[in-house]
């Protein structure tokens, strides 16, 4: 069960992480504009950062609420 956590939550950490950067880009705010200054080096790397530790976030409260629910069917079923 431990090795199925690990997977599920790997899996469910990179599909949140491209939705998640897919609804930037698709934001108004996402694409650079021509009169705005580009994002620098560190405030990328931060944003990269932080959309990956809000899929990570996503996905652990996703792991819970599925195992934990196929956990609570089974002590129901048994």
């Amino acid at each position: 069960m431990v090795k199925a956590s690990l997977l599920l939550m790997a899996v469910l950490t990179v599909l949140v992480a491209m939705g998640l950067r897919w609804r930037e880009q698709r934001l108004p705010g996402g694409k650079p504009q021509p009169g705005k200054p580009r994002m620098g080096w560190i405030a990328a790397q931060k944003a990269k950062a932080n959309r990956w530790v809000t899929a990570a976030a996503i996905a652990a409260i996703g792991t819970t609420v599925i195992l934990g629910g196929l956990h609570w069917l089974k002590l129901w079923q048994g």
